[in-house]
């Protein structure tokens, strides 16, 4: 593709990602009020959406637990064990220069970029779709809930990037067998690792990958091609090892190995499967919850048909992973958790997606879109009513 074609597409994905975000931003800025909805608080409910502040916690303190309990928050300080240090790491880096409370928007806005450049990148250069530009620009509003999420201070937006830049090196690797390639995927799956705990499926996605590519009813054949595979993906062992260096900074910061384990109940699995639709499970209390039904649904869908590409069966094999650790999840906003897979669910339906009858569909939902974000994000503030003292 021309040099000159990728910079206006990249361009247009830059301006786009910075003109939606202000047009969330901007009722909250001017505080107003429409559709019934009250923005009267102002700027601090952006400030103020969950988990951001969480995370501004840990920059400052980096989970020193004098340092925490220091800080204007009345949670545990075992509690941010939960919460994986790089984000809160890049927020501290920009913090000298924006104040904490801007570097968080700051990486989330910066990280929601970096995410769409590197899905443009995936789809266009391994030919996953004839419209890479549009399914980019579909990729910043849906699902719904990535439009809150990439608004406000959270890390799934880094997260996610690393996760697409991570499989779109491995598939270079598989592609042109170039070992920078997969070093690189191995280093970008170590930093999805550092930004939040489910990294490690990453990980587990790739060994699943790697006995499928080696399967052979010749055992031996099978047995001597594993070890090979294993080898020359020697470098994603970064992801595991990733994890485990957390846990070794939690036992010099909290004198505790397994620290995460022991956050409260940020750990949100439970057995059997389906706990999600049980009333009773504390993250739940709800009856309404058919939402839940058709996002496992698109989920496991997508997955079983991006199998059927044979060439990129790691996206399948990632998003079938990810969706079936999920059924695990008891938790009311199981859209948040299955985040990292709809990337790769657009893949899986871009025939739809890219086709005239949906962009029609899409300029008419686009306000209903846009006015469940902000409601979701008025009521989702954490309860710090001085987020200034954050700063």
């Amino acid at each position: 593709m021309p040099m000159n074609k990728t910079i206006r597409d990249l361009s247009i994905i830059f301006f786009s990602t910075v003109a939606l975000t202000l047009l969330v931003w901007i009722p909250h800025i001017l505080r107003l009020s429409f559709y019934g909805l009250n923005f009267s608080e102002g700027f601090n409910t952006i400030y103020r959406n969950f988990d951001g502040i969480n995370y501004i916690v840990i920059s400052k303190s980096l989970y020193n637990k004098e340092v925490i309990l220091s800080l204007p928050q009345n949670l545990a300080h075992t509690y941010y064990a939960a919460h994986f240090p790089f984000y809160s790491i890049l927020i501290l880096v920009f913090s000298p220069i924006l104040g904490f409370l801007k570097s968080m928007l700051f990486v989330s806005v910066i990280s929601t970029v970096a995410a769409a450049a590197a899905f443009y990148y995936l789809v266009r250069d391994f030919k996953l779709t004839s419209q890479p530009l549009w399914l980019s620009l579909v990729f910043l509003v849906l699902p719904a809930r990535w439009l809150i999420v990439h608004s406000v201070g959270s890390a799934e937006p880094t997260f996610i990037f690393l996760t697409i830049a991570a499989i779109y090196f491995f598939l270079k690797f598989e592609e042109r067998k170039n070992y920078l390639d997969i070093t690189l995927a191995g280093m970008f799956g170590l930093l999805a690792q550092w930004t939040r705990p489910p990294g490690i499926l990453l990980f587990i996605a790739f060994g699943i990958y790697f006995i499928w590519k080696s399967y052979n009813r010749n055992i031996a054949k099978f047995i001597g091609q594993t070890v090979q595979t294993s080898f020359v993906h020697f470098p994603l062992i970064l992801i595991p090892a990733g994890l485990l260096s957390i846990f070794f900074l939690y036992q010099v910061t909290y004198n505790d190995f397994f620290a995460y384990f022991h956050s409260g109940d940020n750990i949100h699995l439970a057995f059997p499967p389906y706990q999600v639709f049980n009333i009773d499970q504390f993250w739940v209390g709800d009856i309404w919850l058919e939402d839940i039904v058709y996002t496992f649904l698109l989920g496991l869908l997508a997955g079983i048909m991006l199998l059927k590409t044979e060439k990129y069966k790691i996206l399948g094999i990632y998003v079938l992973t990810y969706v079936g650790a999920s059924l695990f999840v008891a938790h009311r906003d199981i859209s948040r958790y299955v985040l990292p897979v709809f990337p790769f669910a657009l893949i899986a339906f871009e025939k739809v997606l890219t086709s005239r009858e949906f962009k029609i569909v899409f300029a008419i939902i686009f306000l209903g879109i846009y006015l469940y974000a902000q409601n979701f994000i008025i009521q989702n503030v954490a309860p710090f009513p001085r987020p200034d003292l954050f700063n």
